[in-house]
């Protein structure tokens, strides 16, 4: 048991990925500890989304591994990490708008558990995922919410209801791809909320261009340029470092550092 728990949730060996002669994803190697609170960040198109993308499976990489608690999943199915315990969020959620809140929650479950057969019911008939749907939902104060249609919801508790979704998979690693886009800053503060008080069992990485975000959540930070690992260390030691703020933070995110604090 014990050597169990020393396996990192999640290692990127060398991951290589190329279109034609376009190197996207260049040597990329990373950790992700049990429990890890780790922040990418990159300038635009320094092929943050699609890292993500070779290890959550959308995208098959050129060269390299990626492992899950210690098991090789570079050729594993999208749904095979999932059920491994491998989640993820999206830039642009990805729920279904014309269902209620719970519909979706129930939807999750019952995927996760196979036992959807093609229709929603299947899964939301029975008690006992209803019931851990509406456990959900009360961790992430969405009780309320629960019959109402999600697109009648404000876009703030949709990004909650797709993190919602993301965690009734019981992930060890969760992968949030910019989950304050687009939320307006009076309901930014219940997606940071949530994100604090995330199981401190589960290894997280977040994706987000927002530093005020990033050096509120990060206990770890990598820097991503051009597809490689430019660097990473602690939020204090990149807001410190002169070359990253010279090709992504600018005085922006040193500012953002001062106003969080130095966090690390």
């Amino acid at each position: 048991m014990t050597a169990a728990l020393q396996v990192p949730a999640l290692q990127v060996q060398n991951l290589h990925r190329s279109f034609g002669a376009l190197n996207v994803t260049r040597d990329v190697t990373m950790t992700l500890e049990r429990g890890a609170r780790c922040a990418l960040i990159g300038p635009n198109g320094a092929g943050k989304t699609t890292l993500v993308n070779l290890i959550t499976g959308v995208l098959a990489p050129s060269s390299g591994k990626v492992l899950l608690n210690g098991v090789d999943i570079t050729t594993s199915s999208q749904a095979a990490r999932a059920r491994g315990g491998l989640a993820r969020t999206f830039q642009i959620n990805q729920l279904f708008r014309g269902l209620s809140v719970l519909e979706n929650i129930c939807m999750a479950i019952g995927e996760r558990d196979g036992e959807n057969n093609n229709m929603w019911r299947s899964a939301g008939a029975k008690r006992s995922v209803i019931d851990e749907a509406l456990d959900h939902l009360d961790s992430l104060r969405l009780v309320d919410d629960a019959l109402r249609l999600v697109r009648e919801l404000p876009y703030g508790r949709q990004r909650l209801v797709e993190i919602a979704i993301a965690l009734a998979q019981k992930p060890r690693v969760l992968l949030l791809d910019e989950p304050a886009a687009g939320v307006p800053s009076s309901e930014s503060h219940l997606i940071l909320d949530v994100v604090a008080n995330l199981d401190p069992d589960i290894a997280v990485l977040i994706i987000e261009h927002d530093m005020d975000v990033v050096f509120r959540f990060a206990r770890e930070i990598i820097v991503l340029v051009q597809g490689a690992v430019f660097t990473q260390g602690t939020p204090k030691e990149i807001m410190s470092n002169e070359d990253v703020r010279a090709v992504y933070l600018g005085q922006e995110g040193h500012d953002a550092v001062q106003r969080g604090g130095g966090h690390g």
